[in-house]
């Protein structure tokens, strides 16, 4: 029997599952499942419960790609949080619910500036006992010299017993402020990853699956589920990032631009040479530099479920996420029955505020109850009508008494306490019926009654929502290529106009624009046939639309590779100069003083191999192939050539590590 590999991504509408041959790549079986927002698990059950049992039976390896950590640190959930910061303040102290500050920290030549002043922080840590349930500590210069760190961790561990992180394990670069909320945010998401982990363990029990378990990393590689439970904020940006190795598995493209659009949002990436294009200063996060290595990846707020309004007889179409009507009408045929009978419109010119828009053909249902949040009484009066099955917001007006404006169900919507439902691009496929899935007439009804209040007829009004879309997308792109290098700017007015007209072919009184992408498009995403061939028209390139494209992140789960990367410098001692000088090496395995240059370089080869050799099986290799660069800089001087200093850098590689099955 060939090796089966199970790959898992929960997306934000839905839940993939794929089972490809490891030998070769080749998908076996596949299933798709609605997201269950407020349980993933359940939604990752019932992926599973859709694949053949014969071959499920036969797993060898899992590997999951999920959203729950960026959503987590989005959305500021999470456990509380403390942290100590040695020898330097750190500003965004909103970040955590207890902070402490004291003195302590290193030089850039490993020297200790001023020592740890250890009564301070067993103060700081008998304070924030009971208060906290991780503990994130932050040095200056931690990476030339972490020992302020460790002790601090010592203490730690003997007062609060709780989880600990550490900011030179999670990065080697500088950067006092980048480490310091890197290591908040993976303090904050260890509860979380855990949970999901130990989840997905009983999932994977129930369906007597005992293979490895890999997590995807925000740059495309595996890392194992222990190494996840450490090392949480790593698993960011995850879901994005498999679907460009699944575009490269499923293509055999090394170079090409890819667009992954998805029910929540699209994401588009570059592919060159094979690999992701990584964020070389490291992850933007909840709008926060991070250390966190991750693929360049713009995401934009437009996919099948986005939200199309009717605004003062204007169609719009916004980024908010609704469940489509054809989803929904499958779920509770209630919904058709009240788009049968909805009176004519009542068309206005008067715009309104995108979240204040009422529309009749939009209806709610209770996502969960009420737990800390504060209400007004009209909408705990329109959260308990709504538990059963869904209303629009006229009949929840008309049964309460209350009018419909005085509901906050924007407000409902963000905290989670509601699911808005409307119409959709996917309802728009549907009413024309190139999307056979789920309930047409429910989308043809609405599109009606949203044509009727514009005053044209439905296939226009389809074909205007189309072009929307497919306008939308061509931007996007446009705008991800233009802005790659400039992140996190955003693209001035002319360049918004100019790009506007590239992709709707408006021509200025004296010129035209027209752009040609020298790469081709990779569409990964169950709607990409609907809407990636105009686009690759708009752009005059190649469009690419793979086998299993609707489940390609997904397989780029569980076709990725272990990588592990660590850099190692070694720099002159302070006051010593020559072609071969005494040397400090500065490195996570290692800080120690050499006669020479040559001795270092050669200490930091070997062990550093070693050590890296160790992290990439960890990490889930079942063997690692390490390589390593050495980078000497050397320079003439009147008084002969000196040595400045050497980098080394190491990568580990290796296929992750199989449960072994007899025939």
């Amino acid at each position: 029997m060939t090796a089966v590999g199970l790959g898992i991504d929960t997306g934000g509408t839905y839940t993939d599952a794929v089972l490809v041959d490891l030998g070769n790549g080749r998908v076996l079986n596949k299933t798709k499942a609605l997201t269950t927002h407020e349980d993933l698990v359940i939604g990752i059950a019932d992926a599973l419960d859709g694949l053949s049992q014969s071959l499920l039976a036969h797993t060898q390896l899992v590997s999951l790609s999920t959203t729950l950590a960026t959503n987590s640190v989005v959305e500021g959930k999470g456990c509380r949080v403390g942290i100590i910061c040695i020898g330097m303040a750190f500003e965004d102290q909103g970040m955590v619910d207890e902070y402490a500050e004291v003195s302590g920290g290193h030089g850039m030549d490993g020297e200790e500036l001023r020592p740890l002043d250890e009564p301070a922080v067993e103060r700081a840590l008998m304070r924030m006992r009971d208060r906290i349930d991780s503990l994130a500590i932050t040095s200056f210069m931690s990476i030339r010299n972490p020992k302020h760190e460790d002790r601090v961790a010592e203490l730690a561990h003997q007062i609060l017993g709780i989880p600990v992180v550490r900011g030179h394990e999670l990065s080697s670069a500088l950067g006092f402020k980048e480490r310091t909320i890197t290591a908040i945010m993976n303090a904050r998401l260890i509860p979380v990853i855990t949970e999901l982990l130990a989840a997905v363990h009983k999932v994977l029990a129930d369906e007597h699956i005992h293979a490895p378990l890999m997590i995807v990393k925000g740059d495309g590689t595996l890392m194992s589920d222990e190494l996840a439970a450490e090392r949480p904020v790593e698993t960011t940006l995850s879901g994005p990032a498999a679907s460009l190795i699944g575009a490269k598995v499923l293509t055999g493209r090394a170079d090409a631009v890819v667009v992954d659009v998805g029910g929540t949002t699209s994401d588009i990436g570059v592919l060159r040479n094979g690999y992701p294009r990584l964020e070389a200063e490291g992850a933007i996060i909840d709008g926060r530099r991070t250390r966190v290595m991750a693929a360049a990846i713009s995401t934009f707020g437009l996919g099948g479920d986005s939200r199309f309004i009717v605004n003062g007889g204007e169609l719009s179409l916004t980024p908010v996420r609704v469940l489509p009507l054809c989803v929904a009408a499958e779920r509770w045929p209630r919904i058709r029955q009240i788009l049968r009978k909805l009176p004519p419109p009542l068309r206005t010119s008067q715009p309104f505020p995108p979240d204040r828009v009422v529309q009749e053909t939009e209806f709610f249902i209770a996502s969960r109850p009420v737990s800390t949040e504060v209400l007004d009484e009209e909408d705990r009066q329109l959260l308990a009508f709504v538990t059963k099955e869904p209303h629009t917001l006229s009949e929840a007006g008309l049964a309460l008494g209350i009018h419909p404006y005085m509901f906050s169900d924007a407000r409902l919507v963000e905290l989670g306490l509601i699911q808005r439902i409307g119409v959709t691009p996917t309802d728009l496929l549907c009413a024309e019926g190139s999307y056979r899935h789920f309930d047409r007439r429910a989308s043809e009804l609405a599109v009606d009654y949203l044509a009727n209040l514009t005053g044209i007829e439905p296939n226009e009004f389809i074909a205007r929502g189309k072009q929307m879309v497919t306008e939308k997308l061509a931007h996007d792109i446009m705008a991800s290529l233009l802005l790659e290098e400039e992140r996190p700017k955003t693209a001035d007015l002319l360049g918004d106009d100019l790009i506007r007209r590239a992709v709707t072919g408006e021509a200025a009184p004296d010129y035209r624009i027209h752009i040609e992408l020298t790469k081709p498009i990779i569409g990964i995403g169950a709607p990409v046939g609907a809407w990636l061939p105009a686009v690759a028209a708009i752009f005059g390139t190649e469009l690419i639309i793979p086998e299993n494209a609707e489940v390609g992140n997904a397989v780029g789960a569980v076709t990725g590779s272990v990588i592990e990367t660590m850099v190692a410098e070694i720099e002159p001692i302070k006051g010593e100069a020559g072609l071969d000088p005494p040397c400090h090496l500065f490195a996570p395995f290692a800080q120690k003083d050499f006669d020479t240059a040559t001795a270092a370089v050669a200490f930091a080869r070997t062990e550093g191999t070693r050590y890296i050799e160790i992290q990439t099986r960890r990490a889930g290799a079942s063997e690692a192939i390490v390589n390593c660069d050495v980078n000497r800089r050397i320079v003439s001087t009147k008084s002969g050539r000196v040595f400045v200093n050497a980098v080394l850098h190491f990568t580990g590689t290796g296929k992750p590590a199989l449960l072994y099955q007899k025939d």
